[in-house]
């Protein structure tokens, strides 16, 4: 009797073991499990990958040494279904926060915008704009906030795509200095692309589209009544007609005695 209840005990023990091991809950009080990017290495700064299609793969890095604030970008593209690989670089004002891709005149040529927090005060944002087209790019020139539209701009700009369309929106405040306050309302643009030209479209309607409101002229405390106005200068001047008349009669009399 001892070795068959020894025997259904370790039966049991190994169902334990078997049924624990198969189970694909993480154990209570273990910490869960970290995957750390790989650090970018100097002189880098920035590194995204956007996969196309099949094949067809754009690496976007900025580097520079000595300043934060300035610096070079390349975008790498790699066609390994043609074995072709090309380099794009130019000179970057600010950091880049990210990168974007999409066809938005439909063409079937991946465009990739590149969006950096620039240091000027009045932009804020800077986006390089590549069309690419058998293996060669071709640079596009991102169109900036006009006056009207920069109006209680500051920044803190949110872009993002939405059924292949390039959309951008940020905070509206009351002016334009560093104690100016958000109003509370936001600006929407969309963007197309035409014949490798941007356009730019307002999708919002806030305050500084709405037209103000017709001032009221409030009456004034003693109002001047002026049919009465009227009247009294009727008098004034009829009695300065009859004045007169009268005058030139005595003048007339005084004549014929004479």
């Amino acid at each position: 009797m001892k070795k068959i209840s020894l025997f259904y005990l370790l039966m049991l023990i190994g169902c334990s073991f078997i049924a624990a091991c198969g189970n694909n809950e993480k154990p209570t009080g273990v910490p869960a499990l970290t995957v750390k990017r790989p650090a970018i290495m100097e002189p880098f700064r920035f590194h995204k990958l956007i996969e196309v299609s099949p094949g067809q793969d754009y690496d976007i890095l900025s580097w520079g040494r000595g300043s934060s604030t300035t610096g070079s970008f390349a975008i790498l593209h790699s066609d390994s279904t043609a074995a072709k690989f090309t380099t794009t670089t130019g000179d970057l004002d600010g950091a880049i926060v990210d990168v974007y891709n999409t066809d938005m005149d439909l063409d079937g040529n991946p465009e990739i915008l590149i969006q950096a927090k620039g240091k000027d005060s009045t932009n804020y944002t800077n986006i390089y704009a590549f069309e690419f087209s058998n293996g060669k790019a071709q640079k596009l020139d991102f169109p900036k906030l006009n006056k009207k539209q920069r109006q209680g701009y500051r920044g803190q700009d949110s872009f993002y795509i939405e059924d292949g369309k390039f959309f951008r929106e940020f905070p509206i405040y009351d002016g334009n200095s560093k104690d100016a306050k958000t109003t509370g309302q936001k600006r929407k643009f969309e963007y197309g692309l035409r014949d490798n030209s941007f356009t730019i479209k307002q999708l919002s309607t806030d305050s500084t589209t709405v037209k103000p409101a017709a001032k009221v002229v409030k009456a004034t405390e003693n109002p001047v009544n002026t049919s009465q106005s009227k009247v009294q200068t009727s008098k004034k001047s009829k009695k300065h007609t009859t004045e007169s008349h009268k005058k030139k009669r005595k003048k007339r009399h005084y004549r014929s005695e004479g």
